[in-house]
């Protein structure tokens, strides 16, 4: 295999979805090494690596599911399958090989909680988003965005070993996170959907509509991400970091409502909602140890 077409398999994992799911895995372990006041090295690496595997899995067969779509639509056309420099059979095979790897190695080094998370969050991103909803349904984003919080929920439980409110907390904030970061991509691409047959917020119900629910679920995001300090779980310094940085994405989700040229609005909202989750990240790696 030479040098370019080890780069085209590579990037049939998504690099930019992969690292933003493992980036909010590492803050969940953070999180939960802080709160519980023990962080296992080993427990860690084993954590992240078949995290990433089973991610990267998911992305790879995503792109053989979606080569279709992909095809018809500006920003996905030359992906690997979708270009047919690839062949489907082998993205298929490449897959196979990533999740069987991550899911060994979350059940040889974890716990079993995370191995459920980690197939859990496969099955509902592959075949209950990407093969169904996603197609079928304006509620596509809201399936996503469930296998969009596994991540940092299994982080969080590789070490905590149990489900607790901390973690239903985790979820819910990756859970709101991802309804305006994707809506607002959903805005500045809809024609591209629209073309391509995916009936994505705007597409079905128009832009206004899309920027109401934009507000609603960033209001319920800056909630959810408070909470975790009521409940006891950070100090208060993550609590005022996140209530600024809340309040001004709440402001911006404001501005839109009445935004004359929609699509630079949600340019700009969809660039820094990637800043609120680095943020957000940070924040909790190190809200359990601050005062």
């Amino acid at each position: 295999m030479n040098n370019e077409t080890a780069k085209r398999y590579y990037s049939l994992t998504k690099p930019g979805v992969l690292y933003g799911n493992v980036i909010t895995g590492v803050a969940g372990f953070a999180l939960a090494a802080g709160y519980f006041g023990r962080f296992d090295i080993w427990l860690f690496a084993a954590t992240i690596l078949g995290m990433t595997l089973v991610i990267a899995s998911a992305c790879v067969l995503n792109n053989f599911l979606d080569q279709d779509i992909d095809r018809i639509m500006e920003r996905t056309k030359t992906r690997a399958v979708a270009a047919r420099e690839i062949p489907g059979r082998n993205a298929v095979v490449f897959s196979i090989v990533l999740s069987v790897l991550g899911i060994a190695i979350l059940a040889l080094r974890t716990n079993w909680w995370v191995v459920g998370i980690g197939v859990f969050g496969f099955v509902v991103y592959v075949w209950l988003y990407g093969a169904f909803s996603k197609r079928k349904s304006i509620h596509g984003t809201l399936v996503g965005s469930i296998s969009g919080a596994m991540p940092i929920v299994a982080g969080y439980v590789a070490v905590a070993n149990r489900f607790d409110v901390a973690a239903w907390l985790l979820f819910l904030m990756l859970f709101f996170w991802q309804f305006p970061e994707f809506y607002s991509i959903a805005i500045y691409r809809r024609e591209e959907y629209k073309k391509a047959g995916v009936p994505v917020m705007t597409v079905v119900k128009g832009v206004q509509n899309t920027k109401i629910q934009i507000f609603i679920y960033t209001v319920l995001f800056v909630v959810s991400t408070l909470l975790l300090t009521l409940f006891g779980y950070t100090g208060w310094i993550y609590f005022a970091i996140m209530a600024l940085l809340g309040v001004y994405w709440i402001r911006l989700g404001a501005q839109g409502l009445t935004a004359k040229d929609s699509d630079a609005w949600a340019r700009r909202r969809f660039h820094f909602s990637l800043i609120v989750l680095l943020a957000l990240s940070g924040a909790l790696s190190i809200g359990a140890l601050l005062p």
